[in-house]
């Protein structure tokens, strides 16, 4: 079925597939998740299109485009956070770890490694529970705390074991790969052997890059018999078509011809490495030619043909410095896109913030406003909300002029801003329009936050007004709603309500708060007279 045909849910399992499994054709899975977010669109699931274009970042870090994978992740990273996306920041964090760790950087390589296992909880698969605790392993290793590592390589094992997770294998792989570096070989061997056991237990054939790992420790130990044939069999795997990379080909060649030499069958490995050098020409492998050149001079030197040897070797180090230098410019690359990157965000993040404030006053607006409250509202049963309204601003415009009347507005801004903050700090005020400004007071009910208000009114008026408006006073009069006032929980009739207290208190003679309570206090003295 063609993914444009598919529903939400088939799209989801699909992803899921390419999510939680090793994905070898990773150009091809590039396409694939491409038609696949094209889809997740055309249906409105924007959770889909988001675990879509994560699927292809990561795939573009395969294909070796690391740059273009750092410039994309951090939309990911900004939908998942607004929409509290917990699974899909966990892979986001996990596929930046990758990204830093190309990079050089271990220590930021390490820190998304840990967000990537912090996040994780109840709904994350098997596969991510183990797989996400691997790679902080790994990032651990690149951190040079081999200690630390091996205790969450440990703590994967035993949570793939209790699972029955495949993913083992692989962290087996990457845990045998990590001790054989750090010239561990016997402990190498030790994970290799669990390996093979496991996969046989459990009836799954070892992939040719498991084969390879496993080839290359035995070479390390000197077990060329085992070794050669271990990389047969990979060679055969490999044939099938069924798992690798077929830019892989040239570094199980190198292997074998590794495990070759120390037999002593020196034109047998010499037969593999030009056939691994000719893969390398044919799909300009730079990373495996520079192997093939140092594995050349080895055998030189077995052969007792040391000049050739000099200069093979001679050809091995000029390859790996051209390589070096074409990773460094990849890196160069990589962290000029995520400064760019990250430098339009904060821009754009400027801008965002710049169409939420008032020009003059610097509060927050309407805009901001209509934004931030709905979920208050939605949330918080203590909610309070306030009108403020300048008493008889229009004689300040037309007696001393509309621009004392802007210094006005900005003073009273000031002091709104600084007593919500101190009274308040998860509280915020807002200019609505004209002399109109709003005070947003979460988890604070009714009659606290009119006693609150009330010091506010009391501060604006007793505010040092005469160098500014000379003999004309500056007053407020406010008007108090609390959810339980609005008939319902909405925006507009919680608006509503505070706007009829607000008329109250302008009738009632203004400089004064008022709030429901007030209303019933006037209609009970009322009664009695």
């Amino acid at each position: 079925m063609n993914e444009r045909d598919m529903d939400a849910e088939t799209l989801s399992a699909v992803l899921l597939s390419i999510e939680d499994q090793r994905s070898w054709d990773a150009r091809a899975e590039l396409v694939r998740t491409r038609e696949i977010e094209r889809a997740a669109i055309a249906l409105g699931d924007e959770l889909l299109a988001a675990r879509a274009r994560l699927c292809q970042i990561n795939m573009q870090m395969r294909c070796g485009d690391v740059a273009a994978a750092a410039e994309q992740i951090w939309h990911v990273h900004q939908w998942a956070m607004e929409h509290d996306a917990r699974r899909l920041l966990a892979r986001t964090h996990l596929v930046w770890s990758a990204i830093h760790l190309h990079l050089g950087d271990a220590e930021q390589g390490l820190e998304h490694a840990v967000l990537a296992v912090e996040l994780l909880d109840d709904d994350a698969t098997e596969h991510m529970q183990v797989w996400h605790r691997t790679k902080l392993a790994d990032a651990l290793y690149f951190a040079g705390d081999m200690d630390a590592a091996r205790v969450r390589y440990t703590q994967a094992e035993e949570l793939a074991l209790r699972l029955g997770s495949p993913a083992l294998l692989c962290m087996l792989n990457n845990y045998a790969y990590v001790e054989s570096s750090i010239g561990n070989q016997a402990l190498a061997e030790e994970v290799c052997g669990r390996l093979q056991h496991l996969a046989a237990e459990w009836d799954i054939p070892l992939e040719p890059a498991f084969l390879d790992t496993i080839g290359s420790i035995q070479v390390s130990n000197e077990h060329y018999a085992a070794a050669a044939e271990t990389m047969r069999l990979c060679l055969e795997r490999h044939a099938e078509g069924r798992w690798d990379d077929a830019n892989d080909m040239a570094q199980y060649l190198v292997t074998l011809a590794q495990a070759q030499r120390g037999l002593g069958q020196f034109a047998a490995a010499q037969a593999s490495l030009d056939e691994a050098r000719r893969q390398c020409v044919e799909r300009d492998l730079g990373e495996s030619v520079v192997r093939v050149h140092q594995e050349q001079a080895e055998l030189h030197a077995a052969g007792g043909d040391f000049e050739a040897a000099f200069a093979a070797h001679k050809t091995f180090f000029e390859a790996y410095r051209q390589q070096q230098s074409l990773q460094r410019e990849a890196r160069s690359r990589t962290r000029q896109a995520m400064f760019e990157t990250a430098e339009a965000r904060q821009e754009a993040e400027r801008f965002r913030e710049q169409a939420r404030r008032d020009p003059l006053t610097g509060l927050h607006n309407r805009r901001y406003v209509d934004e931030r409250l709905p979920a208050l509202i939605r949330t918080d049963p203590q909610l309070t909300v306030a009108l403020v309204d300048l008493d008889h601003f229009k004689q300040v415009n037309d007696q001393l002029s509309h621009d004392v009347g802007d210094q006005v507005l900005v003073r009273v801004a000031q002091v709104l801003a600084r007593e919500v903050a101190a009274a308040c700090p998860e509280g915020f005020a807002a200019r609505m329009g004209g002399e109109e400004f709003l005070v947003v007071l979460p988890d604070t009910a009714v009659p606290r936050a009119h006693a609150l208000l009330d010091d506010l009114r009391r501060t604006i008026r007793n505010q040092h007004w005469a160098p500014i408006t000379r003999h004309l006073p500056v007053t407020v009069s406010i008007g108090v709603a609390g959810l339980t006032d609005a008939p319902q929980d909405a925006q507009v009739p919680l608006l509503s309500t505070a706007d009829g207290h607000l008329y109250a208190a302008k009738h009632g003679g203004r400089d004064r708060v008022v709030s429901t309570a007030d209303l019933h206090d006037c209609v009970g003295h009322a009664s009695a007279a």
